[in-house]
């Protein structure tokens, strides 16, 4: 029985060990990153109608008087 609890014991330890050094090849192995192109700066971007105010609040007038779609 002692046998087969040190075999255990020294597999879980072999085992362990084994693990540790995986880890630490994965983290101190520096990863070469390819070079990004610099980000132009965004112009002003046209803008569709569910993003336009002045769009929105005409829905919005619509909606309120169907009758009279033109009312302020």
């Amino acid at each position: 029985m002692l046998k087969v609890l040190l075999v255990v014991v020294l597999f879980a330890v072999a085992t362990y060990c084994l693990i540790r050094v995986i880890e630490r090849r994965g983290v101190a192995r520096p990863t070469r990153r390819p070079m990004q192109r610099p980000q132009r700066p965004q112009q002003h971007r046209p803008v569709a109608p569910d993003d336009d105010d002045e769009f929105l609040r005409d829905l919005d007038r619509k909606r309120r008087h169907p009758e009279d779609p033109d009312q302020t």
